[in-house]
């Protein structure tokens, strides 16, 4: 299957791809799970490794993190040949991770190519769109009741702001565990991923064997402690950068900061309230070395990935103007982001190449 769901069944169309793509699966070697590490991927690749193993397959995680994307050489050359790729919240494009290995790709953003040889799991499209954690739910129905890792498609929906679009499997998690603590468990999670280190591997502990969410926001562990740390962390570099006021030029507000965490997004999203009428762009020069990193935001309701495609600068990679019509950005060479906001009518803001 390739391309969105149905409006009409979505559920049962997840669990019927996945179905059919584990038929072209080896059983007898492992899958490998590949996730974002925000809150939605993480708990996407536990959703699917927790119910993968308890139905008996041999299945391993890998966190894709900071500077990294599996469509690049390098990282793909670290894979191995497993037996079987998922590929979760991470995006949909054109490229093969692995060329040969089944893949499954689940995901919910903006499509920018359709794989090849791949089955593709994709909430894109649908109203209201299902995070990438709640597709990896509705298509593990495939190998029995999920019904106690519905915690966890909960902190994706949350994760990624779909908390008021109505899923009735949102209500039924927080009428069972709890609407704050899985907010809270949410909060935790996504934290590490915006440190400095943005070593993910403590949040994929915890919800890889937890039973619910108040195992992650009140029982003390090594890894709850590295979550609590990286809270602290990350809200002490957003209070720094919320200092640096923005630069307008016609529609578009700049705010150009330096810091070691990926902290653009939610600078661009608390700018976005104030600047309501204004395309919000918060750069960050310091969070991966050779590499300016931006969140792109605005109340208007204007579409940013065409707003990017529109201003997209020659030597952009795939790295630019993916995801949400209302929640995108990217990452580009000094170069290209000095070609990108001299465009934009920027041109102080130019950073040495």
């Amino acid at each position: 299957m390739i391309g969105a769901l149905s409006h009409d069944t979505p559920r049962e169309d997840a669990r019927a791809a996945f179905t059919a793509a584990l038929g072209g699966f080896d059983r007898e070697r492992p899958v490998l799970v590949l996730g974002h590490f925000d809150a939605d991927g993480l708990s996407a690749i536990a959703i699917l490794v927790r119910a993968l193993r308890a139905a008996g397959w041999q299945a391993e995680p890998r966190i894709v993190g900071k500077g990294e994307a599996p469509w690049d050489r390098p990282f793909a050359a670290t894979l191995g040949t497993p037996a079987g790729l998922i590929v979760a919240d991470l995006g949909t494009r054109a490229e093969a991770v692995l060329p040969g290995v089944p893949t499954i790709v689940i995901d919910h953003h903006l499509p920018t190519g359709t794989p090849p040889d791949a089955t593709t799991i994709s909430g894109n499209g649908l109203t209201p769109e299902p995070s990438s954690a709640l597709l990896a739910w509705w298509a593990c129905a495939a190998l029995g009741d999920q019904a106690d890792l519905l915690w966890l498609a909960a902190l994706g929906l949350i994760g990624d702001m779909a908390d008021e679009a109505g899923f009735p499997e949102l209500a039924q998690a927080q009428a069972r565990w709890g609407k704050t603590a899985l907010r809270d468990a949410v909060s935790l999670v996504n934290a590490p991923r915006r440190t400095a280190s943005a070593d993910a591997s403590p949040a994929l502990h915890l919800l890889m064997t937890s039973d619910g969410p108040k195992a992650i926001t009140k029982q003390r562990s090594p890894e709850s402690d590295a979550l609590v740390a990286a809270k602290i962390e990350v809200r002490q570099a957003v209070e720094a950068a919320r200092r640096v006021p923005p630069t307008v030029r016609g529609d578009v507000a700049l705010i150009r900061f330096h810091a070691e965490q990926q902290i653009h997004p939610l600078i661009a999203q608390q700018w976005r309230g104030r600047l309501k009428d204004k395309i919000v762009l918060a750069a960050n020069t310091g969070y991966n070395p050779g590499w300016v990193h931006f969140a792109a935001r605005s109340a208007r309701g204007q579409n940013l990935v065409d707003f990017l495609a529109d201003h997209r600068p020659p030597g952009a990679d795939s790295r630019y103007g993916n995801g949400h019509a209302q929640a995108t950005g990217g990452a580009l060479r000094p170069a290209d982001w000095n070609a990108f906001v001299t465009a934009l009518g920027f041109p102080e803001q130019q950073v040495p190449a």
